[in-house]
């Protein structure tokens, strides 16, 4: 039976009882009941279940077929295509290993048994009759009933996952095998091929594999260049250039190293599902406000919840993993201390995760934002990420380059204000009164400016030079948005508490600083902006320039809004409405997410040798940009709206009608970009996961120079 013919009867099955099902559970509820203490709530889990029992049997389906096709016998015609077809693919130095072989055996040929076992496993479905039951909207209607099968209906789904992980490996395990047999049939054929076929076989092998020297127009002496127009600098220390369009491993990375910074993204990834489950969660209950009555999944203890993963969890890992490989990098040395890394990992994974059990049980810092961490927790932060610091600074003063690249100064900077205003905010000495709003402005702020934007800036000065092929456009542009960057930013906190009771003065400061946030903002999107100037055209040829480019264009856009937002006029309106949650989306997802993936994306092939499906990697891409600009324009759009009722003097109540329906838009661009990283998540498996594939052609050479024929993985 194919998986058409199951859809089908699937399909049908459910619309001859979901529909009685929802519309008895529909005359028991309000429209708002959808609480999972509700028949229609559970009628909707049960529905969700069984889709996904769908999917889980349609793909075991496909790998079962996958099966059968590798183990189904070949004609004679199809193995002579696939003999001929791996022995025109033999390179020139397999033709002469195998020309050095017949000679020893002095054309003696050997005939090959070749063993094939076919199995095959293919699901039975059976269907039963009815029998004249009570009525399906009657039965499940109740919710004992909708209960029950959902218990049952739990361990059946975790059984075809178990079952379809199962048949995965037998899928690849019937592939090896398989290609260990051609390997054999390949070997007997070789052995029969006679000196003339292998003499032909070697000259086309050396043609195919013939490549331009680049020198063939310009020739290899000298430019003569008597008036000077040719600038060649040929003292650059710095390999901060890629040689190549196409990732490949570089051999001389430190495998610890690699498998450091590996898993600094392993965590980065799992943080980021977690936390943007969380916050997809969070987005429905705008909607469904009744989604759950159970303290643990309210919206006050998830919300930081979410926030903190992605912060502390997805950007910080995924910094400092990036970080581990730029540091050393460009300071052309080791990195200084391996173990130090590793204590880092676990210091900060223990404190994420012992801060979201605080988190959801109620145990929290008070009402500061991206601070809820109780100080025990925070300090295993505080020492995870005092450790980089050490390391990267040791590495630094280790450096065979002269100049410290200016990937290093962002990066170094960004670790020592993490650290500082980690200390000011947890204090308690000046956590009292006004002291305490001033101090949550200042860490908020300079957390998201100063720790994730520096960071992820120095990442973007090493990785956009390189997967360009050209030099940053300006060093000086760089420096000055540097130090104007530390000189505006860490004054501007205090812009969140306008028409307050904090000083006057010390909100127009503020407001100064945001509007000097120009200064960097303009150097550094000029700089990057001119970096593509003459290699627009590798942008449509890349699957990390495009990551970059969306990353520049807001990190100019949102920081220009948030120096749009700092002033009085625009606080007036815009303050205490959705506008600032849009804000922050724009700035950490748009910027800091998309510098991170470009980057991860770069490296991680460079590690692996592997790069992930370029069609899944295009989706990730186009459901996160999409996804952001659902979430973020009509929350911006909506709250402009709400900030000129408030202004009216319009009832409060007012304002929550009218935000529903932009808050439906977030919900849907957040699953948009939700769906993204479960993308993003499988692009990571592909580049990091390492499955042994047997390369038919090598195995049959060894086999026929007296090597073993099992398998090696090949990187």
């Amino acid at each position: 039976m194919n998986p058409g013919k199951i859809l089908k009867r699937f399909a049908l099955l459910l619309l001859s009882v979901l529909p009685g099902a929802l519309s008895a559970v529909a005359q028991q509820g309000t429209p708002s009941d959808f609480s999972f203490d509700s028949p229609r709530g559970m009628a909707w889990g049960l529905f969700v279940i069984l889709v996904m029992l769908l999917v889980a049997a349609l793909f075991l389906k496909q790998k079962v077929n996958d099966i059968r096709s590798i183990r189904k016998r070949k004609s004679l015609k199809e193995e002579n295509e696939m003999l001929n077809a791996h022995t025109r693919k033999l390179d020139s130095q397999q033709v002469s290993r195998l020309m050095s072989f017949k000679r020893r055996s002095n054309g003696v040929t050997v005939s090959l048994l070749i063993l094939a076992t076919v199995f095959s496993l293919a699901p039975i479905t059976s269907w039963a009759q009815d029998t004249g039951s009570p009525s399906a909207g009657s039965l499940l209607g109740e919710k004992g009933i909708i209960i029950t099968i959902i218990l049952l209906l739990i361990p059946i789904l975790f059984a075809i996952i178990f079952l379809t992980l199962k048949v995965i490996n037998l899928r690849n395990l019937a592939n090896k095998k398989q290609n260990l047999e051609d390997a054999d049939k390949l070997a007997a054929y070789l052995r029969s091929l006679p000196e003339e076929e292998l003499i032909k076989l070697r000259g086309q092998s050396a043609a195919s594999e013939y490549r331009l020297s680049h020198h063939e127009l310009s020739g290899n002496l000298p430019a003569d260049d008597e008036k000077g127009l040719l600038q060649i600098n040929e003292k650059a220390e710095l390999p901060i250039v890629a040689a190549k369009k196409k990732a490949l491993p570089r051999p001389y990375i430190d495998a610890d190293l690699s498998r450091l910074i590996l898993w600094h993204l392993g965590c980065a990834t799992f943080w980021l599902l977690f936390g943007t489950t969380i916050g997809e969660y969070l987005g429905m209950k705008f909607v469904a406000p009744d989604a759950d009555h159970v303290s643990w999944l309210s919206f006050g203890r998830l919300r930081p919840v979410h926030t903190n993963s992605v912060f502390w969890g997805w950007a910080s890992l995924g910094m400092l993993a990036l970080g581990y490989y730029v540091v050393p990098r460009v300071s052309n040395t080791k990195l200084a201390n391996m173990k130090y890394g590793w204590y880092s990992l676990w210091l900060i994974n223990a404190a994420i995760i012992l801060g979201t059990i605080c988190l959801m049980a109620g145990i929290n810092n008070g009402g500061g934002e991206y601070r809820e961490y109780v100080w025990p927790v925070m300090l295993l932060f505080a020492i995870g990420i005092t450790l980089p610091l050490i390391n990267f600074l040791q590495t630094i003063a280790r450096r065979t380059t002269k100049e410290i690249y200016i990937s290093n100064w962002y990066i170094v900077a960004s670790i020592i204000f993490v650290i500082v205003i980690t200390i000011v905010a947890y204090v308690p000495y000046w956590q009292n009164g006004l002291g305490e709003t001033i101090i949550q402005g200042y860490y908020m702020h300079q957390g998201v400016g100063m720790w994730f934007m520096l960071f992820t800036l120095g990442i973007v000065y090493y990785f956009l030079p390189q997967q360009l092929n050209k030099p940053i456009y300006s060093y000086s542009l760089g420096i000055l948005a540097f130090w104007t960057q530390i000189l505006f930013y860490t004054l501007i906190g205090t812009h969140h508490f306008v028409f307050s009771s904090i000083p006057w003065w010390l909100q127009t400061l503020a407001i100064v600083g945001s509007a000097g946030m120009a200064i960097p903002v303009l150097a550094g999107t000029t700089n990057f902006i001119m970096t593509f100037r003459g290699a627009w055209y590798k942008v449509g040829d890349s699957y990390t320039l495009p990551f970059f480019l969306v990353g520049i264009i807001f990190y100019f856009t949102g920081s220009m809004q948030g120096t749009a937002e700092a002033f009085r006029s625009t606080n007036l309106i815009w303050h205490f409405t959705d506008f600032t949650v849009a804000h922050s989306h724009l700035t950490m997802y748009g910027i800091i997410s998309f510098f991170l993936w470009a980057g991860i994306y770069a490296v991680t092939p460079r590690l692996t040798g592997k790069e992930a499906p370029q069609i899944t990697i295009g989706a990730h891409f186009w459901l996160a940009l999409i996804g952001l600009m659902f979430y973020t324009v009509p929350l911006m759009y909506g709250s402009t709206l709400k900030g000129l009722a408030w202004m009216e003097g319009k009832p409060f109540i007012d304002s929550v009608v009218l935000m529903a329906p932009y808050w439906l838009w977030r919900a849907i661009g957040g699953t948009l970009m939700w769906l993204s990283h479960l993308f993003f998540a499988y692009n990571v498996y592909r580049m990091m996961a390492t499955r042994p594939v047997v390369d038919i052609r090598e195995t049959a050479i060894r086999q026929l120079e007296g090597a073993t024929a099992s398998s090696q993985p090949i990187a």
